[in-house]
């Protein structure tokens, strides 16, 4: 992700908030509540994902299609959906922005959907390392032997991470 720039930040009414919420809650399910809050902006910049704050922080990350926590809010408020997680040889390379690869991935919750986010995390303490996009549906990645099976999107370090507001 290039460097961000904050063009503007605004309240959104509470019909969007709700919308943002139901978005949330059709990737994570019941775990969508632990960002629920009166007060949420939209951060427009010229990320290609828009980024809403929740009490101030960048919490969630989104397109048109999907909702997801950023890495800063499944630090937060950790959630068991959606998880890939990859074995300590590969933490490296994916906390550096890489794409998940099949070989480095020692397990996968079965709600994956292709085209949908993830958070990848590392195996010993469970902290996650990046978001990303599914490149498969979870049971056609456990089939998968090589090649990538999550496009980053959103990693340690990024300017995403980075970002002060």
């Amino acid at each position: 992700m290039p460097k961000i720039t904050v063009k503007k930040r605004h309240v959104i009414r509470k019909s969007q908030i709700s919308e943002l919420l139901e978005r949330l809650t059709g990737e994570i399910g019941a775990s969508a509540d632990l960002f629920r809050s009166d007060r949420i902006e939209r951060v427009e910049t010229d990320a290609p994902v828009g980024i809403y704050l929740v009490d101030k922080k960048p919490l969630l990350m989104g397109t048109d299609d999907w909702t997801f926590p950023t890495l800063r809010g499944l630090v937060e408020h950790p959630i068991p959906e959606r998880r890939v997680v990859v074995d300590s040889g590969a933490v490296r390379f994916v906390a550096n922005g890489a794409d998940a690869m099949r070989p480095g991935i020692i397990s996968i919750s079965p709600d994956i959907r292709a085209g949908h986010p993830v958070q990848v995390v590392e195996e010993r303490h469970g902290k996650p390392l990046a978001v990303g996009i599914a490149l498969l549906d979870a049971a056609d990645m456990e089939q998968q032997e090589k090649g990538k099976s999550v496009k980053s999107v959103h990693y340690v370090g990024d300017d995403l991470w980075n970002l002060e507001i």
